[in-house]
């Protein structure tokens, strides 16, 4: 069997083949009033091995129950706690719908150096039925017993004083352990909706 266009042979049996693209969705978890919401190494269909060296993580319509609240993430580097030491940074953008309030700021009370507490993503969420928050985290090699295991943060969001804010968060798991899990929270309350879809991506 051949490929034919224009009177033109493309391809004959055994010489084509179509590539299936090098993200593949892993596992997707939705929010339904949850506390947490947890990507865990081989439970429920989650891969977080050395099948991929690089996992990224969407966040879709993240809808807080209460307001002010913060988005969160941590990772687990063995046993059953989320805990894994981190060190990182954050700054944002922002900007109110009435125009009264715009700035571009370094967050010292955003970042870690060497805490094994939760590491926010967000600015305070607002919680008005049109609220919510977007964005995208890539966690690199995170089966390494070698090298710690970075992670970038970049999102979007619909904060409690109405307005847009722009948010960036970098830093490191500094364990050569494997991280075999990773959790999301909110720093009150509960996520009350939204879908966090979970991806690997294949080294071609």
């Amino acid at each position: 069997m051949a490929i034919i266009s224009n009177a033109t042979t493309i391809a004959d049996a055994g010489a084509f083949s179509v590539s299936l693209g090098s993200m593949v969705h892993i596992k997707t978890l939705t929010a339904s009033s949850s506390s947490t919401l947890s990507f865990v190494h081989g439970t429920d269909g989650v891969v977080l091995d050395s099948t991929y060296p690089i996992y990224v993580f969407k966040f879709i319509n993240i809808h807080p129950s209460g307001t002010a609240d913060v988005f969160s993430v941590n990772f687990r580097d063995g046993g059953s706690d989320y805990d894994a030491v981190k060190t990182s940074t954050s700054f944002r953008a922002y900007h109110t719908e009435s125009d009264g309030a715009a700035s571009l700021d370094y967050l010292t009370g955003y970042d870690l150096a060497q805490a094994t507490s939760i590491q926010w993503l967000t600015g305070s969420l607002g919680n008005d039925n049109d609220q919510c928050a977007v964005g995208t985290l890539h966690l690199f090699n995170p089966s390494s017993t070698t090298f710690v295991k970075h992670f970038i943060y970049r999102g979007v969001q619909s904060f409690n004083d109405d307005g847009e804010l722009d948010f960036f968060v970098a830093g490191y798991c500094n364990t050569t352990a494997a991280i075999d899990g990773v959790q999301f929270t909110m720093s009150a309350g509960t996520m009350d909706s939204g879908k966090i879809k979970l991806y690997g991506i294949k080294d071609s």
